[in-house]
């Protein structure tokens, strides 16, 4: 029996490395003939450096940069053999001759800019800055990288990547000529001029994203996303007004059009997305397909007999997006059966092969559930397999 063990992050709880070795450990207790295949998955957010990085022989390197409300933090940055890509991952970068060659740096934005990095009470869109991720961005280009990939999810900010652009050479001005470093949103209605540009060294930079919302109105970054960021409602007003404001400006200066803003995927990470775009000529790319060709999920996903996958919840909107659901489609398109553990388990109707197990006593509480997550995962797995 050969068994691919493919788990995405339990959030607060379980890294998906961590989760796949939970599995694995409980498996080889009762079925040391079966031969387990661990594949860690990513969805642009945490652990999206570390794993396509160690998934292709790269190197990580630590680094302080400035946290999303001011600090040091400590970064990932990932370097990878180009040649070790797979070629459908390669594919889907689009990088060009002159990076056909030489190093791929990876890059995650909730390692510098990540709501994570926050305690719920210092949580506020207005007073967060992308600087740090600009500054790996900048890193990534001093060590030689010949082009980026950033994975942006679980930000904490919504400053359409102006502190990333601070970072990159660009300048912020009040109408005085005062220099805003960084330029939090808070100061943006001080803001009246942009300078510079992005030095000449930036690699081509590519966004593994798979939202689609642009970067303003009902769809946008601040309606969907704000809240979790603390944004407040009667807040949104103002700051979509800003945004719509600077949105013209930063396009006015870098001379693209402002229709970028509407582009789906825009959105993404409070407007990173749009503002690498605008003025680092950065590119969209499918978060999940290149993690999935990164990962050579499709190979290996063939060569299984049965797969395991879970993450915190797994509800129906699940079997329609990307991680555990999206393989879990994947696989029983190709006939296996695949058993999903997850905190809590959310379906009406279950396709055939699917078989869920919602790891977390009913009435348990939140703290608790996380504490006991590795004790649970292992005790569901043993079950499910005795």
């Amino acid at each position: 029996m050969r068994v691919l063990i493919a788990f995405d992050k339990f959030k607060d709880s379980l890294s998906a490395a961590q989760a796949c070795d939970v599995a694995a450990r409980s498996l080889r207790g009762r079925h040391r003939d079966w031969t387990l295949d661990l594949c860690p998955l990513a969805d642009g957010g945490e652990g999206f450096a570390e794993i396509l990085t160690t998934a292709t022989g790269g190197t990580l390197h630590r680094l302080p940069v400035q946290g999303p409300r001011g600090g040091l933090v400590t970064a990932q940055l990932g370097l990878v053999p180009r040649a070790t890509i797979p070629a459908a991952a390669q594919a889907l970068l689009g990088f060009d001759a002159a990076s056909a060659s030489g190093t791929i740096a990876v890059i995650e934005m909730a390692q510098a800019s990540g709501l994570a990095l926050l305690p719920p009470g210092l949580r506020d869109p207005w007073e967060t800055t992308s600087l740090g991720t600009g500054q790996l961005i900048r890193a990534a280009a001093e060590l030689g990288a010949t082009g980026v990939v950033l994975g942006v999810g679980g930000s904490a900010t919504n400053d359409l990547g102006l502190g990333a652009l601070a970072a990159l050479g660009f300048e912020f001005r009040d109408d005085t000529g005062n220099k805003l470093r960084p330029p939090l949103p808070a100061q943006w209605p001080r803001l009246t001029r942009i300078d510079g540009e992005a030095f000449t060294a930036l690699p081509p930079l590519r966004i593994a994203c798979d939202v689609a919302n642009p970067l303003l109105g009902p769809q946008g970054c601040a309606a969907i996303y704000g809240p979790q960021k603390g944004l407040r409602a009667e807040d949104r007003p103002r700051l979509e007004a800003e945004s719509a404001r600077l949105a013209d400006l930063l396009c006015a200066h870098c001379g693209q059009p402002p229709a970028l803003r509407d582009i789906p995927g825009a959105g993404a990470a409070g407007g990173i997305a749009f503002g690498l775009m605008v003025a680092a000529r950065a590119r969209l790319c499918p978060g999940a397909d290149l993690v999935a060709a990164w990962l050579d999920l499709g190979r290996r996903l063939d060569a299984a007999d049965l797969v395991l996958t879970g993450e915190g919840r797994f509800d129906a909107s699940s079997l329609t997006g990307k991680g555990p659901g999206s393989l879990a489609t994947r696989a029983l398109g190709l006939g296996k059966t695949v058993h999903v553990f997850a905190g809590a388990v959310a379906l009406d109707t279950l396709p055939a092969g699917l078989h869920t197990h919602a790891i977390t006593p009913a009435d348990t509480p939140l703290a608790q559930a996380l504490r006991d997550a590795p004790a649970l995962l292992a005790g569901a797995v043993q079950r499910a397999f005795d």
